[in-house]
């Protein structure tokens, strides 16, 4: 048999696989829009994990890692130092938001400053930037799913064809089966990628050095830079402690992970996730082994896109069989799935809930306001699927630069949660100079210090929400919820 029919045979199964359990678990959930979004509120830990989890396992697990670590070495543990502090917002910030949703209705980012700011333009605001975020972010998905395909298979299915199959089957069971869907899939997924990711990881350093230790023994030797600060790319100690904070941070403002906590049946659920959450740094581990090991390879002859070191590794250095890549491509599409997956639902929600509702589908009904949000998945997963054909690579820099925009929501969303006394007129006039800071630092003048832009930006925010707070008298201010109830 050719072996470019085996891998898409393996693969295709796993996709039939994936879209079964997923198209089962509609029977669990009820027809509610609660029930569609958050799970009825009943979400247990193991699936909760696996949700949350895929947030950081997407295509950029199986080919943005590796291709860090080759590329630039050391610098790329970055990825493993913010993933640390990312169990401190779930711990402090969940359960908190898991009670409010509780008490008083809430689904998305959107909901919550809107009603505690008594301010719609606000929630509104807030959604605008969710869905601009998210769109480009499912967009990598697929055109990861593409790339894999194309890849794997030596070209028998090609990009615009793996893309659309990756397409097709994320947007039918999120369709059907809403978050129920997603986290079911998320569990047998993730399972699927973590066993492969350590397979390969394994393996392959053992097949061209014998062992990870051998390895690292010989890069030592022969190219420390990739095993020191500022690693082989001259990455300084400020942009890696201040991408570590502002991932972290910025992080928690995406949509798909802060909407998760609305779904948890209980704060103590949230707080358990948090605590094994950081297994998934563990998980990353393997995979930046194989772009190390990627570094003495293509010493000689580097190649042209470091996010192609894991395939190349794979198909052509390590020599697998064609079941084993097979089982490979299914590994990194789960990766891209699982992300897609949340990244399609959350933002049709997002959309529905918190942009079209409060202006153009005012006073429809539930069911509507559900059927829309059905249609929505396909509508935004089908616009993604367009992008990635036409150019995903100046996307993957607006997902990175949505990062810096996206933590500008963070004042708000803390005020929100813990803070009462600040108005809204104080946050949006930090988010406003925070993100417009951002744009300018990122696209016109040079970050100084060569620190990430989103820090001078939020510490722009914040100061204008101290600011604000201090010097403007709260009669001149729009008033605090407390003041108008």
């Amino acid at each position: 048999m050719n072996d470019s029919l085996i891998v898409v045979g393996i693969t295709l199964t796993y996709l039939a696989l994936v879209l079964l359990v997923g198209l089962r678990a509609r029977g669990q959930q009820s027809s509610s829009l609660e029930g569609y979004v958050a799970g009825g509120r009943h979400v247990g830990m193991v699936i909760l994990f696996f949700i949350l989890g895929a947030e950081i396992f997407s295509a950029f697990a199986f080919l943005g890692a590796p291709g860090w670590s080759y590329q630039h070495g050391a610098p790329a543990f970055y990825i493993l130092a913010y993933l640390s502090l990312v169990p401190i917002t779930i711990w402090a910030m969940g359960p908190r938001v898991a009670e409010l949703g509780r008490q008083k209705g809430y689904l998305t980012q959107g909901d919550m400053i809107a009603d505690h700011y008594q301010s719609k333009a606000l929630g509104i605001l807030a959604g605008v930037i969710g869905v601009l975020a998210l769109v480009p972010y499912l967009t990598i998905q697929i055109a990861g799913a593409g790339l894999l395909f194309q890849a794997a298979t030596d070209g028998l299915i090609p990009f615009w064809l793996g893309a659309l199959l990756a397409f097709v089957v994320v947007a039918a069971y999120v369709f059907c089966s809403g978050l129920n869907g997603i986290g079911w899939t998320n569990l047998v997924q993730g399972i699927m990628m973590i066993a492969i990711a350590w397979f390969l990881g394994l393996s392959i350093s053992e097949r061209l050095y014998g062992g990870v230790g051998e390895m690292f023994s010989q890069i030592q030797l022969t190219m420390p830079e990739y095993l020191t600060m500022p690693g082989a790319t001259g990455m300084n100690w400020g942009y890696f402690s201040t991408a570590v904070l502002v991932s972290a941070f910025g992080g928690a403002m995406w949509p798909h992970l802060f909407m998760k906590f609305y779904s948890a049946d209980s704060g103590k659920t949230l707080r358990k996730v948090s605590v094994f959450y950081p297994l998934y740094a563990y998980l990353l581990v393997p995979l930046l082994f194989i772009g190390f090991a990627g570094v003495l390879v293509f010493a000689d002859d580097p190649l042209v896109r470091a996010d192609t070191v894991l395939l190349r590794m794979v198909m052509d250095v390590a020599n697998f069989s064609p079941w084993v890549i097979g089982l490979m491509l299914s590994g990194a599409l789960a990766a891209a799935m699982s992300t897609g997956a949340n990244l399609a639902h959350t933002a049709a929600i997002v959309l529905v809930r918190d942009v079209v509702g409060p202006t153009l589908m005012k006073g429809a009904s539930e069911k509507a306001s559900v059927s829309v949000t059905r249609w929505s998945v396909l509508g935004l997963s089908l616009i993604a699927y367009l992008f990635a054909l036409a150019n995903p690579a100046s996307l993957v820099l607006l997902l990175l630069g949505a990062y810096g925009l996206i933590v500008q929501l963070f004042p708000m969303v803390l005020g929100a949660l813990f803070l009462p006394r600040l108005r809204r007129a104080s946050v949006m006039a930090g988010a406003l100079v925070g993100s417009l800071a951002y744009l300018l630092m990122e696209f016109a003048w040079s970050s100084p210090l060569g620190w990430h832009a989103g820090v001078w930006a939020m510490l722009l925010n914040v100061g204008v929400v101290a600011a604000w707070q201090g010097l403007v008298k709260p009669a001149l201010a729009a008033p605090t919820p407390q003041e108008t109830h």
